[in-house]
């Protein structure tokens, strides 16, 4: 009998991609899905869709009524909010409501992997030269997104019989991924825009090898563990526009860098007017305090060790590759 898994978040980028792997292990695979979701990206006839509302434990409880899953891979959540507590709502509130209702329901969990951030960790080891970011430094986060990531984290060590693992990948890129494609269409209009002039250290992760770590995590992470995702490199703040560049056909651009000053003026400014529009913008505090952060780098060793985890794709590739489908689906 194939094991089952449910994966919530799974209309999302990272979501996605989780379904189609599940799918190709042969695992009956159930995807979780607000109502008036996209199903764009799962269009498979084997997806069997449940629909979850997070901000309820009892609702949940109804709607998991006389299911029962092997696995669970918890993808769900907000990067961006109008409002700060919509992050703590959904990101940590709906992570407590989910595993309430599983535990109440007695699924008998094989494991339980929550992705979340390297943003739980905030800007420290921000000293140069610059170092890896490890699995037992103290968490400051700086950002609301991470704050409430942090708090789920810590939440799900206090639950007892839980055997879950979490996933901190830093920066996520590949196809169907919505805020480094603006960089893109960005440079494809010819402007390339950086902030900060002290030196940045960034790190990526492309989404295929994000999977591969969930589906590592399923099979041998070590219950209340923490694993750092990224390809094993450490790029500068201009790599990542410099190959987009590069894959866009070399278009020609104006390359602008902003003090810090001038990013917080037009954060304040999306702010006012997200609250004004009411709509959700991506130029908010917490982008300023990510763009502000100097080191991304983080250690991969665990999950190297533990998981067997090992980066396939490399940021040259990863970029050809999500520029090769960002043309082909018309993004571009």
């Amino acid at each position: 009998m194939a094991e089952k898994i449910l994966i919530t978040g799974a209309s999302g980028f990272i979501g996605s991609f989780i379904v189609e792997e599940a799918l190709t292990r042969g695992m009956e695979t159930w995807a979780a899905v607000r109502p008036g979701s996209s199903r764009q990206f799962l269009t498979d006839d084997r997806i069997r869709f449940v629909e979850l509302d997070l901000a309820s434990e009892e609702i949940l409880k109804q709607q998991l009524q006389g299911l029962s899953f092997d696995y669970v891979v918890h993808a769900a959540g907000v990067t961006k909010c109008l409002d700060r507590q919509d992050f703590f709502r959904t990101n940590t509130e709906g992570t407590q409501h989910l595993v309430r209702a599983l535990m109440a329901l007695g699924m008998p969990l094989k494991r339980f992997v929550y992705i979340s951030s390297l943003s739980v960790m905030g800007a420290i080891r921000e000293r140069q030269p610059y170092t890896e970011i490890r699995d037992d430094d103290e968490p400051r986060p700086n950002t609301a997104y991470g704050q409430s990531k942090l708090q789920a984290e810590r939440w799900l060590d206090g639950v007892d019989g839980l055997p879950y693992v979490v996933l901190r990948p830093t920066g996520v890129y590949g196809p169907r991924e919505r805020d480094y494609y603006m960089m893109a269409k960005s440079i494809q209009q010819h402007l390339d825009f950086a902030v900060g002039y002290r030196r940045q250290d960034i790190t990526f992760v492309y989404v295929s090898d994000v999977v591969q770590a969930v589906f590592l995590a399923l099979e041998r992470g070590r219950t209340g563990r923490r694993y750092f995702l990224s390809d094993g490199e450490v790029y500068q703040s201009t790599t990542f526009s410099d190959l987009l560049h590069k894959e866009l056909g070399c278009p020609w651009r104006v390359r602008l860098t902003a003090p810090l000053w001038l990013l917080r003026i037009i954060t304040c400014c999306g702010e006012l007017s997200a609250r004004l529009t009411g709509k959700v913008t991506a130029l908010n505090s917490d982008k300023y305090n990510i763009m502000r952060q100097r080191n991304w780098r983080c250690d991969i060793g665990p999950a190297r060790r533990e998981l067997g985890y090992e980066p396939k794709v490399g940021l040259a590739e990863g970029v050809r590759r999500s520029v090769r489908w960002y043309r082909e689906h018309g993004w571009l």
